[in-house]
């Protein structure tokens, strides 16, 4: 922890949007996990914010690390425990971050309660992601990441050509749009989304564990999408090198995977895909 950072208290805790559970990781001095109705949302380690317990999550981090070199300007659509502003600040130091989370009092919580004081140049704004994106200045990212979740499912609100045109808006013409979404048997939503995303961006890859991507597991799948070329050929290698060992799916493959689904508009009477009980049994 650092210097004058007080021990966190396991427990549960009443924040805006009902309540969460603070649990320490048994087998990590400084690991903890931020849970919401049995469902883990965070995980980070107060000593070494690099260590990335979530396989989605180290799969973001892939694309992260084969961006160019140096400090990142960045938008968090989604705040949690803040584990992927961590990991920036801790590998890209002078990175700044900008951080939409609706839920001021789960903020408050990790201000005190997981020392998100510690980590530079970051706002948090209080608001949905919606509404906060349009506060953020047009092409002042270079990064954007997408990860936000009521419970286990990802508002559809959020996934829509409408919004993404929004945070397209905020993207510098170089930068890298990160999604992180969740999906199942069939992966009818992650087309559709595939779909939304395939039509702003001329540069889209795809990246998951191999059952998850053939639709035999409920579980994340991390786009990533850019106007500028991607570095596919090394973000493969990475993705299947790590303990993952997750595919990288772009080009005629990624035209394949979506295969004609319609992208998602404001209005559509579309459902995020809620995961099975067994996922988080």
């Amino acid at each position: 922890m650092a210097r004058g950072q007080r021990e966190p208290m396991p427990g549960r805790y009443p924040v805006t949007f009902g309540e969460v559970e603070l649990l320490r990781d048994l087998d990590r001095q400084d690991g903890w996990v931020l849970s919401k109705d049995g469902v883990p949302q965070s995980y980070i380690d107060l000593q070494d914010p690099t260590f990335l317990e979530f396989e989605y999550v180290r799969l973001m981090a892939d694309v992260i690390d084969v961006m160019d070199d140096g400090p990142l300007s960045c938008l968090h659509v989604g705040g949690g425990a803040c584990s992927i502003p961590r990991y920036v600040s801790a590998t890209r130091p002078g990175s700044r971050h900008i951080v939409l989370e609706p839920d001021g009092l789960l903020v408050n919580l990790v201000r005190e309660q997981l020392d998100l004081r510690s980590v530079p140049k970051l706002k948090v704004i209080v608001a949905g992601g919606r509404e906060g994106t349009q506060k953020v200045w047009d092409e002042s990212a270079d990064l954007v990441v997408l990860d936000a979740f009521t419970a286990a499912t990802m508002p559809v609100e959020l996934a829509t050509a409408e919004y993404l045109a929004d945070l397209a808006r905020v993207l510098r013409p170089t930068g890298t749009l990160l999604i992180n979404i969740a999906d199942g048997k069939g992966l009818a939503f992650a087309r559709r989304l595939l779909a939304t995303v395939t039509a702003a961006y001329g540069h889209v890859a795809l990246l998951a564990e191999p059952a998850i991507m053939r639709g035999r597991r409920f579980g994340n799948l991390i786009v990533a999408a850019s106007r500028t070329a991607l570095p596919v050929d090394l973000l493969t290698r990475r993705a299947a090198g790590g303990l993952t060992q997750a595919r990288c799916v772009y080009g005629e493959a990624l035209t394949n995977f979506v295969a004609g689904a319609a992208p998602i508009r404001d209005g559509d009477p579309v459902l995020a895909p809620v995961p099975p009980p067994s996922v988080f049994g």
